[in-house]
């Protein structure tokens, strides 16, 4: 090691310097900003005002940013809960010898393929539209008539639908993960479990699940990194600038650091940049509490 000093450094050399540029850099400089008064995101620190903690105490003082925060912790625990339970049901379905495998597979992970503006799109003019939608024909169809005239797009439907779209687009992802940690399981586990009597529930409760615990942290953590991201699917679904239907935090940053029209009439990217440090936050405790709950290190494949 001491006679490859310098080829050690050469190879490390890069990487840390593109880690400090790419990621250190920006994340010291967004906290620091967190702290100021800025009226664009490309004013030199000269023109910056330091306000102290003013930032945060108005975000928490303001009741559109609780609001956001709000629909994001249901997009969170809400649509968490049935991304990925359903996607842990299609997960083991397709690692069970069902035949068609591949097809089923690529059918249900589809939705990622397809760009989050597009697939928000049908949903809002194919599906849910009043007149011709799909939602709307089905329902007719089985004889739903009074559910079928539901407006699923009013003030009080919009979130549901909302919620209901994108974790219909976000299935297929989560599955390939569990299916991913399904398939590390050796079979010759379950053989040894069905000769001594255990049934597929059985085997699922007591062998699938305990080891994927692992799985399940970077499931939870994916999904709370994207909850947290969620932004497009929010301004597609919102008919004005601010709705609170559907308003989330990411939008709200936008909004304040880049202006809204009428929305906001007063920019301030350091307001912006403390909403990203609250949602970074609220991304760590989470991360943090999965590590102190979900341990697998009494368990082995």
């Amino acid at each position: 090691m001491k006679n490859n000093k310098k080829m050690i450094v050469g190879f490390l050399a890069p990487t840390v310097i593109i880690f400090l540029i790419v990621f250190l850099y920006p994340i010291v400089r967004t906290i620091m900003m967190s702290f100021f008064k800025i009226d664009s995101v490309t004013d030199t620190t000269d023109l910056w005002t330091f306000v102290g903690i003013q930032n945060y105490e108005k975000l928490f003082g303001t009741a559109i940013f609780r609001k956001s925060m709000l629909n994001l912790f249901k997009i969170w625990a809400i649509g968490g809960a049935i991304v990925l339970s359903v996607s842990l049901l299609f997960g083991v379905i397709l690692t069970s010898g069902i035949r068609g495998k591949k097809f089923f597979r690529a059918v249900i992970y589809l939705p990622n393929l397809v760009s989050a503006v597009a697939l928000a799109t049908m949903w809002l003019q194919y599906v849910y539209s009043s007149k011709f939608g799909l939602l709307k024909s089905i329902l007719d169809a089985v004889g739903m008539h009074k559910l079928a005239e539901t407006a699923w797009l009013d003030t009080d439907h919009k979130f549901g639908a909302l919620l209901f779209a994108y974790c219909f687009g976000m299935i297929g992802y989560h599955m390939l993960i569990w299916m991913s940690g399904i398939e590390r399981i050796s079979p010759e586990l379950y053989e040894a479990a069905t000769i001594d009597g255990a049934n597929r529930p059985q085997q699922f409760q007591h062998m699938t699940l305990p080891l994927l615990k692992g799985v399940f942290k970077t499931n939870i953590t994916m999904w709370s990194v994207s909850t947290a991201a969620f932004f497009v699917w929010s301004q597609m679904f919102s008919t004005v600038t601010a709705d609170e239907a559907t308003i989330v935090p990411v939008q709200y940053m936008y909004m304040q650091t880049f202006g809204a029209g009428n929305a906001v009439t007063e920019r301030n990217a350091g307001y912006g940049a403390a909403i990203g440090i609250i949602l970074c936050i609220c991304i760590v405790v989470i991360f943090t509490i999965c590590n102190k709950l979900i341990k697998e290190d009494d368990l082995e494949f």
